[in-house]
């Protein structure tokens, strides 16, 4: 892994002149697992460098030429030899905008300062175009994330891309007890870190108080403030090890900005160092520390008072300063743990992938509006399967949604349905999306999420019959979606629709214990021989006026070439389709049942009426041609050639009560078994996950 870290050009990379960003990337980059392949890219002037990885860009001045842009035009030819993997641009947005045309490359954005007042990030459309390019933005504190995400959408505002990682130093084990009595400022000399008021409050202790010290480390060129005592020494810009080693003396620090400090150093290195801490309300300042006095109202006299009271309360003061060691955590090691795993999330894409318990929501049709009649759907059999396994499922019934939500300003329903799944993503973070036949679901919805939670993996399932003639339209829904996906579930053999088998799996129609729970083949009264029920779409119903469905025409002539058999048919001949517990309820009545899906045979393809069949414990008839006599066999299931074979079998087996309950009984046992629910979306978040790929299923071929 190769990784390039690109800092503001104005950025000394040098111990003679460092600033908090330099401090922050050299202390981290030692102890990077990466290390060997990290390069550190900036200018400087200055002779000394931090580390040996460390590559200086000259900088030649042109007249009418930008300097940045001299920069970034000899970082590019530096990067075009060198082709890393993870480029990490350090407080400028804008640099982005030159290298976004490098490709293979995943590209990385800190924050170290207020982004509303960054080029490049000040705006909304400038933030929202951030997240889009970036494959993650690091902000140093809570509050920095927070100006960044102000006036975005939830949608963006909880986008996975959006971390914080806090700058961090290393700790020193400081005997507390030897501390001496010294009050410190570091930083820079000027009035926006409150300075000024720092140094009137500190003129006053030091008349009040003879034995104590004011160490003052820092300076500013454009502003001077002088305070003078003897005992107020001004140490002036000193190197970094130079202040820590200073600060292990220190018993008071006080950080007391003005302004909102994205972070602050200075109050994270004296609390490693075990100083009591003194900060102002301000900015990431309270993030900087575990334990501190806090001033609320910043002003000459709160400081005064805070410095006052741990002067005179020895017992306050050790607590302070205990506390602040004791429960010190941001240490050097422990942020280059955080840094290396989001990089090896980046080029691995294996966060958390073996965890059992995934976060899915599941859009498909629920059919809530439809009050039940629905109920025994596949989709909810999917739902139970994913639940079984473990996995943390958030439902969205799409149709619903559409159904309930229509209005003048969205006479569809798509907008509120797209828009809810937008912040269902934002608020539960999933690691599947999955969906069943959600054709409103838009294409430019789903790449609007995959660019802003690119962890997340998409799959689709798909029932419905489609072929390259009769059913293009269904196929058509299918491959909308298609290429989006990480992966595809039908029914029917891909090889039998000529869909890239790369990507797309087939699946049986499973079964659910909960749902499919009858074992017809233990009944001793029936009413019927043969049960057959169909519909003109279960949306509907109930039958449409001058539909004939062709199979009308089979079941015709089954029943006179068998006027001997008691039939029981649904969907047909003025006959009203059943539904939920009355199709339950009249499939017990029946001693064998008929599978037969509309159209031409294809290979693996039925409805799902046949997990209702077999897996209610019933013997059912299927058509040989369906070729699903290679999942199961011919004491599971009856397999008949045409309507001849048919009518001889269904003869045959009349009156042959053991075989047919044999039979039905192996065919129920075989589904339930190994076609379940479980296994079927354990299967589907295999191939989705690219995980136990060794796991062999009764389905694969």
């Amino acid at each position: 892994m190769k990784i390039s870290i690109l800092l503001p050009y104005k950025e000394n990379y040098s111990p003679d002149y460092a600033g908090a960003v330099s401090i922050f990337i050299n202390a981290v980059s030692k102890l990077s697992r990466y290390k060997k392949n990290i390069r550190i890219f900036g200018n400087t002037d200055l002779k000394q460098r931090f580390s040996k990885n460390y590559v200086n860009i000259p900088l030649e001045k042109r007249y009418f030429k930008s300097l940045t842009k001299i920069y970034l035009n000899n970082f590019l030819k530096i990067e075009n030899k060198r082709k890393s993997n993870i480029i990490e641009v350090h407080n400028r947005p804008k640099y982005l905008e030159s290298l976004k045309h490098l490709k293979n490359r995943k590209f990385v954005l800190y924050f170290h300062n207020d982004p509303l007042s960054i080029s490049g990030s000040e705006k909304i459309e400038e933030r929202i175009s951030l997240i889009n390019n970036c494959d993650k933005i690091i902000f140093n504190s809570n509050w920095t994330k927070d100006q960044f995400t102000s006036n975005l959408d939830k949608f963006y505002q909880n986008s996975t891309k959006l971390i914080v990682i806090h700058q961090s130093t290393n700790r020193k084990k400081v005997n507390i007890n030897k501390k001496k009595k010294i009050i410190a400022f570091v930083g820079k000399l000027n009035s926006s870190k409150g300075y000024d008021l720092f140094g009137k409050a500190s003129l006053k202790i030091l008349k009040n108080y003879k034995d104590w010290k004011v160490y003052v480390f820092g300076d500013e060129p454009r502003e001077k403030l002088n305070f003078e005592h003897p005992r107020y020494i001004n140490f002036g810009f000193k190197e970094h090890s130079y202040i820590l080693k200073k600060l292990e003396e220190v018993s008071i620090s006080v950080a007391c900005s003005r302004w909102n400090e994205p972070f602050g150093r200075s109050s994270l290195e004296a609390s490693s160092r075990g100083c009591a801490v003194i900060i102002s309300d301000k900015g990431g300042l309270k993030e900087t520390v575990t334990d501190a006095i806090i001033i609320k109202n910043l002003n000459e006299s709160n400081i005064y008072n805070s410095v006052k009271s741990l002067i005179e309360d020895e017992k306050k003061l050790k607590l302070l300063q205990y506390k602040s060691l004791k429960n010190f955590y941001l240490t050097d090691n422990f942020i280059s743990k955080i840094i290396d795993n989001y990089r090896y999330e980046l080029m691995t894409d294996k966060y958390d992938l073996y965890s059992k318990t995934k976060k899915i929501i599941h859009v498909t049709n629920f059919n809530i509006r439809h009050n039940a009649r629905l109920f025994y759907n596949t989709g909810r059999r999917i739902n139970n399967g994913l639940i079984r396994n473990l996995n943390s499922v958030v439902t969205l019934s799409d149709r619903d949604v559409i159904s309930f939500e229509k209005s003048i300003k969205d006479y569809k329903g798509s907008k509120t349905l797209n828009n809810k799944l937008l912040d269902i993503t934002a608020n539960f973070k999933p690691d599947l999306i999955l969906m069943g036949h959600a054709d409103m679901i838009s294409n430019e919805t789903i790449i609007k999420i995959k660019k802003f939670y690119p962890n997340i993996k998409f799959a689709q399932w798909f029932l419905d019959k489609m072929d390259n003639k009769d059913w293009l339209h269904n196929k058509k829904r299918f491959l909308q979606k298609y290429k989006l996906m990480d992966s595809n579930f039908c029914t029917t053999a891909p090889s039998a629709i000529k869909l890239n088998q790369k990507s797309c799996y087939y699946i049986p129609n499973p079964v659910d214990p909960t749902l499919d729970n009858m074992q017809v083949f233990k009944n001793k009264n029936f009413v019927y021989d043969i049960f057959f029920a169909m519909s003109h779409g279960v949306h509907r119903g109930v039958l449409k006026k001058g539909k004939i469905d062709n199979r009308e025409y089979f079941i015709q002539d089954l029943i006179k070439k068998n006027t001997n058999i008691k039939f029981d048919i649904y969907g047909m001949t003025n006959k009203q389709p059943i539904w939920a517990d009355e199709f339950k309820r009249k499939l017990k009545l029946s001693k064998m049942a008929l599978n037969l899906s509309q159209g031409r045979p294809m290979k693996f393809y039925s409805s799902d009426r046949i997990a209702q069949l077999i897996g209610n414990g019933i013997l059912t008839f299927v058509e040989k041609a369906t070729m699903l006599d290679k999942i199961f066999k011919n004491n599971e299931v009856v397999f008949y050639s045409n309507i001849e074979d048919l009518s001889k079998k269904i003869q045959r087996l009349l009156d042959n009560d053991k075989l047919r309950i044999n039979i039905a009984k192996a065919g129920y046992n075989k589904y339930h078994k190994y076609m379940n629910s479980n296994l079927v979306t354990e299967y589907m978040i295999n191939k989705t996950f690219n995980i136990n790929s060794k796991k062999k299923y009764i389905w694969e071929f």
